[in-house]
């Protein structure tokens, strides 16, 4: 039976109770998206930690706990507030709550997860070099203030969706350029400061430095294919009703993406180099992923599986571009995977992105002003993120300093750095 056939007193209570049940739902599919999100930190770790040496496995880890665990303190004390508070700039830049702000507890642990991803691309790029006092005193600066302002311009209210001079709203449904562009970005600064690995480069033509465990990278990236489900899905904001049906719409098209990303890469792969390669198939996958990151709330089905799938691609070629031409040694490719195909991500929606049933990209009828405004996104964030990655850094460089010295290196910064290592004694087997 409608509610609308029931007596008036009866549909005012039903729709109270709708609502309140809609709310309840709502709030318990953030919590769950959440902790979806905060278990890729887990797959992280073993994406970073296997795709390179195995002497820096233990710092690694702990580079992820740090992540988690300060980056959680810091964007609770200020980086919330910095994101959701209100706009003290008068042109939505800037924005400010007061320490220990807080919208309600699911949106503050909502977004703190999505903080420490952030500050965790940059791990991988500059893995086994870098100090450990340093990485800790960025995840800090990244996750309390790089982050959160940079955020607060597209998801409250700010420039980006408000300023006269933006031929149209700045789309960025789950932070392909918000969290994945920035970290990005600021990975390749540090990566760059930091400089390469021993050995990377020989004569000025890299070499491969092969990770200790593919098998951890690949069960890595299984992880962080599930958490993503939690990251796009869980930034409808909502569930219920017209909400479930959007949510499950991201959630599928998160999916295809990522399948189409794998692809793609494992045939280029594949028919560069005669063998399909597995390191970059994964990467491929996370490509995917980043690349529907921002418009899987606009997007269909074939348009997620095209902008995945070119994702694919520019990863590949992306990786190749920054390791010999830039001479930046990315030890896991999260420059490209999230920098490049994050911006990519941004603006895909300018191409071919929809709004319901509306084509509002420049190859469906919607012109250009969407691409326009998604291309000053990315340039804002890539702007963004480094210079003022360069400015923090530079100042750690000169007071703390950024790396180990080449004995630690060499040693393994597991040693060096925490006194321990993951893999304890040596298996040797006897010559008969």
């Amino acid at each position: 039976m409608s509610i609308l056939n029931l007596p008036l007193f009866i549909q005012d209570t039903a729709e109270v109770v709708e609502m309140a049940t809609k709310d309840d739902m709502g709030m318990l599919w953030m919590v769950i998206a959440a902790i979806l999100v905060f278990f890729m930190q887990a797959g992280f770790f073993l994406v970073e930690s296997g795709m390179t040496d195995s002497k820096n496995a233990v710092n690694i880890a702990m580079k992820n706990f740090l992540d988690i665990a300060v980056g959680s303190l810091a964007f609770w004390f200020i980086g919330y507030s910095l994101m959701y508070g209100s706009d003290v700039s008068g042109g939505g830049y800037f924005h400010w709550g007061g320490f220990t702000f807080s919208q309600g507890a699911a949106d503050l642990f909502f977004q703190t997860v999505f903080a420490a991803t952030a500050a965790t691309i940059v791990s991988g790029a500059i893995a086994g070099r870098t100090k450990y006092t340093t990485y800790a005193i960025f995840s800090i600066v990244l996750t309390a203030f790089i982050y959160p302002i940079a955020g607060g311009w597209e998801w409250n209210g700010g420039w980006l969706n408000t300023a006269s001079f933006m031929p149209a709203e700045f789309i960025d449904f789950a932070g392909s350029s918000i969290v994945h562009s920035v970290g990005g970005w600021a990975a390749l600064v540090a990566a760059w400061m930091v400089g390469p690995r021993i050995g990377k480069y020989i004569n000025g033509k890299p070499v491969e430095l092969p990770g200790h465990n593919q098998m951890y990278a690949t069960l890595g990236v299984f992880i962080l294919w599930l958490g993503w489900f939690g990251f796009n899905g869980g930034s409808q904001l909502a569930w219920g009703g017209a909400d479930a049906v959007a949510a499950s719409q991201v959630i599928l098209v998160t999916n295809l993406a990522a399948s189409a990303g794998a692809i793609g890469a494992l045939l280029l792969t594949w028919i560069k180099d005669g063998k399909p390669n597995l390191s970059m198939t994964l990467n491929g996958a996370l490509a995917g992923l980043v690349s529907i990151t921002a418009g899987c709330g606009n997007m269909g089905e074939g348009g997620a599986v095209l902008a995945g799938l070119i994702g694919g691609i520019l990863v590949v070629y992306s990786i190749g571009f920054i390791e010999k031409t830039l001479k930046i040694d990315d030890a896991v490719g999260a420059i490209s995977v999230h920098g490049i195909c994050g911006a990519w991500g941004t603006l895909v929606i300018g191409l071919w992105g929809i709004d319901g049933d509306a084509g509002i990209g420049l190859f469906n009828g919607g012109g250009a002003a969407q691409l326009g405004a998604q291309a000053i996104g990315v340039l804002a964030y890539a702007f963004w993120a480094v210079v003022l990655s360069f400015v923090f850094l530079i100042i750690m460089k000169k007071t703390v300093g950024l790396r180990v010295t080449e004995e630690e290196e060499i040693t393994g910064l597991d040693l060096t750095e925490h006194g321990s290592i993951a893999y304890a004694g040596k298996r040797q087997r006897e010559i008969e």
